[in-house]
């Protein structure tokens, strides 16, 4: 029950993550990296205290919290603006290659520092979903130059995102899913306060559908997709839901041709099937199961 409940949830974050990509596409011509990422922040914060407190769910314990503020700095935070920012300065293929890193680093970083081991068949699937995420990106980038400075961005995003959910992985034993992601959310608010000023400015001049998208981000991307992510990730290993964030590759080129009807070619749905396989490779035909993280037992305050 437990492992169909976080591939469920994995999937949930897949999905919403995959969506986010149109949002931001669409919210990113009326708002700057900055006032974007904090109104994202801002309206997923919202809804998650609403969540903690119907819930009756306190503090996490104190050991959560070094987890905690570095991924919602890290990943919450800076990941959010480098990686606005970057899809400004670079075309989407270039953009999808460099922050598919990623994983890849996640799953250095979790066998080293997680002590997760290196699995033969999660690094087997994450070499092809790689190579599946690289004709993807080459199929979709333009006939412009990618700057150095897009190029950097995205690799700043590549790495937040990797110490982020690394340094999340640990705080899980101490907090619930919703306790992590809600306080990690708010870490990630306030490191992006100095954009107010852009946030409140491009807010009232910003058409209605832009704001929405924002708040869509906030919401759903944001808010349940990484509640979720955080809930599979406490019960499976690091470098495994590294592994599966390369089926959104797959799903941004699908939703791109169901939402905004743009037909993919052969070889991008080629990519996509390989991001897919890999995810499938990496997932399934383990000897045993990888060490996980008992759920936390929620901390309540009085």
């Amino acid at each position: 029950m437990t492992d169909r409940r976080s591939l469920l949830a994995a999937a949930v974050t897949v999905f919403l993550w995959a969506s986010a990509f149109v949002a931001i596409r669409s919210a990113g011509e009326h708002y700057s990296p900055g006032a974007l990422a904090l109104g994202r922040l801002l309206s997923g914060s919202v809804v998650l205290v609403v969540f903690l407190l119907v819930r009756g769910e306190g503090l996490p314990r104190r050991g959560a919290w070094p987890g905690i503020v570095i991924s919602g700095l890290l990943w919450f935070g800076l990941y959010m603006v480098a990686l606005n920012w970057g899809e400004q300065e670079v075309d989407a293929g270039t953009a999808a290659m460099v922050v598919n890193v990623g994983p890849v680093l996640i799953a250095l970083l979790s066998g080293w520092l997680l002590k997760e081991g290196f699995r033969p068949r999660v690094l087997a699937g994450i070499a092809v979903s790689f190579a599946g995420a690289v004709v993807v990106g080459f199929s979709m980038a333009g006939d412009g130059h990618a700057s150095v400075l897009g190029v950097l961005l995205c690799v700043v995003a590549a790495i937040t995102y990797a110490i982020g959910v690394v340094s999340q992985k640990p705080a899980l034993r101490h907090g619930s899913a919703l306790q992590v992601t809600t306080f990690g959310c708010l870490v990630g608010t306030v490191a992006c306060l100095p954009f107010a000023g852009q946030l409140i400015s491009q807010a009232s001049t910003a058409p209605l559908s832009a704001t929405l998208n924002v708040i869509y981000l906030g919401v759903f991307p944001t808010g349940l997709a990484f509640t979720t992510w955080a809930y599979a990730l406490a019960r499976t290993s690091a470098s495994q839901m590294g592994a599966t964030t390369y089926a959104v590759p797959a799903l941004v080129v699908l939703m791109s041709w169901v939402v905004l009807d743009e037909l993919p070619g052969w070889v991008t749905l080629l990519g996509g099937v390989l991001c897919l396989a890999g995810v499938a490779v990496s997932r399934t035909g383990s000897r045993k199961p990888a060490p996980v993280a008992e759920p936390a037992v929620t901390a309540k305050t009085g």
